[in-house]
């Protein structure tokens, strides 16, 4: 598939890159996982193979008071070099004569990372004059940073005002944008969408959107258990939201009326309380006992996710089935994942996994390449299945 970077020109070009480098970082300030970097590389790869510049922004962290050393992209800077195989300068500031310094220093074919945007309030905020000053340093913009472009800050959405004519979408972009609009514009049916995580209210419009299109929706993790109380049955001290019980009712009506499958667990495991060590049962979902909650999917529910996950073209799963991170409420999870790797490597459906959770599962399990995509953007990826146009991806289709 052609993309429109493949026929822009960068050589001699200062080329300003929105990446997303928001990568986790230990005690000891290294990175956990390099995902978000990998995913990078080949439009900074493009760009430098053909004598452009490639000038690096970012953000890391939420840092609340300017600069903060845990936040610094320096620390990043080796894994960057490492990954594109080549030299990384840093400069330590993203405007001003640091910056600009740093990037008059450049030759053609280089790479240089500008320090975190949020050491300046002005990025979250989508200040024009903070934009303007990002831009100064630029000839071309590239956004590449999808796991942004659902924010309307300087960097990711303001600055594109600035380049009129020379503004475009790296490569992530393209297939993160290609792969969303494959599952909700023209996705092979019947298609289910399994929906996790631990709250109806961070899920609602996504729900409302998929219920124009697909033909199941599988309700797991925390989030099942306001559905089963909004019913009538007994959750005991499960996590549910009461504000939502008339709002879990109502999709399930609609569902109902667009004849849409909701597909609710049928048994749960339990524990005593929310820990690690908890003591563990199992039981009907509707029926949990008082002084229990329920903190994973339990195996006939699990037996009935896998029948519609074999029986289904196209799946989108965000949100995990269970408290993952324990051992003792892994299982749904780790069965569900593992169900939709299969699917996929059979050649029977296309699969589609975003949201940090159901990320992190799969790389657990060491599933990720075996799914179709795995998405990079959690929040951008929500709000693009809620049908929302997000701000990074409007400013650059503006003409």
């Amino acid at each position: 598939m052609s993309y429109p970077i493949d026929t822009y020109s960068f050589e001699g070009k200062r080329a300003l890159i929105r990446v997303d480098f928001n990568v986790p970082l230990d005690e000891n300030l290294k990175i956990t996982d390099d995902t978000r970097i990998r995913a990078a590389a080949k439009t900074i790869q493009k760009i430098t193979s053909e004598g452009g510049r490639a000038i690096l922004m970012s953000h890391l962290g939420r840092p609340k008071k300017g600069p903060e050393d845990k936040f610094s992209l320096k620390h990043i800077v080796y894994k960057v070099s490492e990954i594109l195989g080549k030299p990384v300068a840093f400069s330590a500031d993203c405007v001003g004569d640091k910056a600009n310094e740093a990037v008059d220093a450049m030759n053609d074919g280089d790479v240089l990372l500008l320090e975190n945007l949020r050491f300046y309030k002005e990025e979250e905020e989508g200040d024009e004059f903070f934009a303007g000053e990002l831009a100064e340093n630029g000839d071309v913009y590239v956004n590449d940073a999808f796991g942004t472009a659902h924010r309307a800050h300087a960097s990711t959405a303001i600055i594109a005002r600035f380049f009129p004519e020379d503004k475009l979408f790296g490569y992530l972009m393209e297939e993160e944008m290609g792969n969303i609009e494959k599952v909700l514009k023209d996705p092979e049916k019947p298609v289910t969408a399994i929906i996790g995580g631990s709250k109806v209210s961070s899920k609602i419009a996504v729900m409302e959107n998929l219920l124009n299109m697909a033909d199941n929706i599988v309700v797991g993790g925390g989030m099942a258990f306001t559905f089963i109380k909004a019913l009538g049955g007994g959750v005991g001290s499960s996590l549910i939201e009461e504000d939502k019980l008339e709002t879990a009712l109502s999709l399930l009506e609609k569902a109902k009326e667009k004849n849409v499958k909701i597909i609710l667990p049928s048994d749960v495991v339990t524990g005593d309380r929310f820990a690690e060590d908890a003591t563990v049962g199992q039981c009907n979902i509707k029926e949990i006992p008082d002084g229990q909650m329920g903190l994973d999917i339990g195996p006939k529910s699990i037996e009935e996710i896998k029948d519609v996950i074999s029986n289904s073209r196209t799946i989108l799963w965000n949100g995990p089935m269970g408290v993952f991170e324990w051992k003792n409420f892994a299982n749904g999870t780790s069965e569900i994942a593992q169900a939709i790797a299969a699917a996929t490597q059979a050649g029977t459906c296309y699969s589609l996994v975003g949201g940090g959770d159901s990320v992190a599962a799969l790389n657990e399990y060491k599933l990720a390449d075996k799914v179709s995509y795995v998405s990079t953007g959690g929040g951008a990826m929500l709000e693009s299945l809620e049908g929302t146009v997000l701000p990074g991806i409007a400013a650059i289709r503006e003409d």
